[in-house]
């Protein structure tokens, strides 16, 4: 879940590396740190904290050199201090490695190298390919690619990782196995990075690392070993995203911006390849068992698309999450089809389900914001959401993206995709009047509700999962407890934790569900709740109106969830919270 780059080029490396790794602190942000080759000795500066701290305590942007490698963490192995901040050293400080992942058999190698006299500094796992890489080149005389080579063999888990060297100078390794990394081929420069994103505003031309390569950067070139010694060559590819749709802009946080960008990205989510799409929406219809796995905010969707699997196609299906679904593994077989959901198509628990159930025959769909991700090379067919670029680590615009892909398959399976399709595109206006009508008003409820330690949402039918999602992004980027329910179980244990005055939200549009919903949310009242109703419709019980515009019964979930995202963020402003990195959690979740 940490961000990795290296930058390699006919100018000072630092400036520009650090100005890349901003781009991905979205990964994490718990400490960062970078190191360069210069004169014959390794350049590290690095400390705890966000990047622009340890920048300003330690100035990475003068560190001199033409080669420079860069990390900010998401802490997995040792706490978050200096000496566990990336870079890391050999024994002899002349090889320096950044790395995003996890090295499974890590304690096994620390004990190997301790035996052969290495002595570690930190409690990190990545330390040790550090030493694996200095163990190789100590004596040897060889290339830095090929201790590195030879390192990889001994590393059990995943990774992604940069290496740097006294004895090679000018030069940047890379090696990979299920965490990503790409290469981007500039003019007189080269990246390599966890995300192209970082480099957009030099280069589109990106060249994703496959598992078990090398990649190797000069300041005159870029080529790639498999096993070998031969050089490989590799065609690039253009990104399509742009380096302004990873900008805020003119709004002070990307989750607001994020936010605001929804009725396009519904849009956008349109935009499919009509056969190929129905062609996927047909597999999944003739079936015997299709199983929907994700986390997050993306297993909220899949809830959704639960629902409208069965009640506009007559399919059932099963939403499992994603870090359980391997338990369940021996029930899948070719006769089913496994959908996954990633917004980034890296999430490792997403991945290792997945791995299992291709395993066992079964066929796999995969939908994805990313193409070129690990979960998208795993899959037979990948769906993807379009939505451009997702730097706030709270799900917004992927969300709505999510939903909408549902729509579209479970309409497909009725062979109604362009109805489906347009009556999105309509929909996206009223994604819009959801914005406008409620998110000045939702600022002063936010300053109301500030100090509340409690919040439940809740909701029946399809909209259930909406009152999920919205506990969710609380508590996620407020730190407020939050729990979303269907509204008939309120009373089955829930309604003991209503206190005079405790935040009670009730997605309750003038639906099938309106008057069931509607009872439960009295009866918390009753007990001193404050009631704040989610509707097309005012109710002279809400004590709080949020306005929702009326649309067709099966598409309330796409108005309901966007005023409640922009509660959340207004509650974590008003508790003087970044919502763009909420603590303790990053965007792409590559460990398990």
């Amino acid at each position: 879940m940490c961000g990795i780059v290296g930058f390699v080029g006919d100018t000072p490396a630092a400036a520009t590396a650090l100005n890349a790794l901003r781009k991905l602190e979205y990964r994490g942000y718990d400490s960062a740190g970078m190191a360069t080759v210069h004169d014959s000795r390794l350049w590290v500066k690095k400390g705890v904290g966000r990047l622009d701290d340890v920048e300003k305590n330690h100035g990475l942007s003068i560190i001199p050199g033409s080669v420079a490698i860069g990390h900010t963490r998401w802490a997995t192995h040792g706490r978050v201090t200096t000496c566990n901040a990336h870079p890391h050293l050999d024994c002899k400080g002349r090889i320096a490695i950044v790395h995003n992942g996890v090295i499974e058999n890590y304690q096994e190698l620390r004990r190997f190298l301790e035996s052969r006299g290495h002595v570690f500094s930190s409690e990190t796992d990545t330390e040790v390919i550090a030493h694996l890489v200095g163990d190789q080149m100590g004596g040897k005389s060889l290339l830095l690619e090929k201790a590195v080579q030879r390192a990889i063999r001994s590393l059990e888990g995943t990774f992604s990782f940069l290496a740097i060297a006294i004895a090679d100078p000018g030069k940047i390794v890379g090696a990979k196995k299920e965490s990503p990394l790409v290469v981007g081929i500039g003019n007189g420069c080269y990246f390599a990075a966890s995300d192209p994103l970082c480099f957009l505003d030099h280069t589109n031309e990106v060249v994703t690392v496959n598992d078990g390569e090398v990649s190797v950067l000069t300041g005159q070139d870029v080529f790639f070993l498999n096993g070998g010694d031969t050089k490989m060559r590799r065609t690039a590819s253009k990104v399509d995203w742009k380096w302004e749709d990873a900008d805020k802009g003119k709004y002070e946080h990307f989750m607001l911006k994020e936010i605001m960008e929804q009725p396009a990205a519904v849009r956008r989510a349109t935009a499919q390849d009509r056969e190929s799409f129905t062609e996927v929406a047909m597999d999944i219809l003739r079936a015997n068992q299709v199983i929907i796995t994700a986390c997050g905010s993306s297993r909220y969707a899949a809830l959704v698309g639960r629902y409208l699997f069965s009640k506009v196609a007559g399919k059932f299906c099963d939403v499992v999450m994603a870090p359980e679904f391997h338990y369940f593994s021996d029930s899948v077989d070719r006769n089913t089809v496994v959908i996954a959901i990633s917004q980034s198509g890296e999430t490792a628990d997403v991945v290792e389900g997945v791995k299992r159930a291709r395993s066992n025959g079964a066929k796999v769909f995969s939908i994805v914001n990313r193409s070129g991700t690990v979960l998208a090379g795993l899959s037979d067919k990948v769906i993807p959401l379009n939505a451009g670029p997702e730097i706030g680590v709270a799900a917004t615009k992927s969300f709505s993206s999510q939903l909408a892909v549902f729509y579209l398959l479970a309409f497909a399976m009725n062979n109604r995709f362009e109805s489906s399709a347009q009556k999105l595109r309509d929909l996206s206006y009223a994604v819009s009047i959801a914005i406008d009508c409620n998110n000045g008003n939702l600022q002063q409820l936010a300053l109301k509700c500030a100090e509340s330690k409690d919040f439940y949402y809740i909701a029946r039918g399809i909209n259930f999962a909406v009152a999920s999602e919205a506990a969710l992004k609380l508590k996620e980027i407020s730190y407020i407890h939050a729990e979303g329910l269907p509204a008939g179980e309120l009373k089955h244990g829930t309604l003991a934790l209503i206190d005079e005055g405790t935040p009670l939200v009730v997605i309750c549009p003038k639906d099938y569900t309106f008057r069931e919903t509607l009872t439960n949310a009295m009866e918390a009242k009753a007990r001193g709740a404050y009631m704040i109703g989610v509707s097309d419709e005012p109710n002279e019980s809400y004590d709080y109106w949020i306005r929702i515009p009326e649309v067709e019964e099966l598409f309330y979930p796409m108005v309901t969830v966007v005023p409640l995202q922009l509660l959340a963020y207004h509650l974590a402003v008003s508790r003087g919270k970044d919502p763009d990195r909420p603590r303790n959690l990053a965007k792409s979740v590559t460990v398990k």
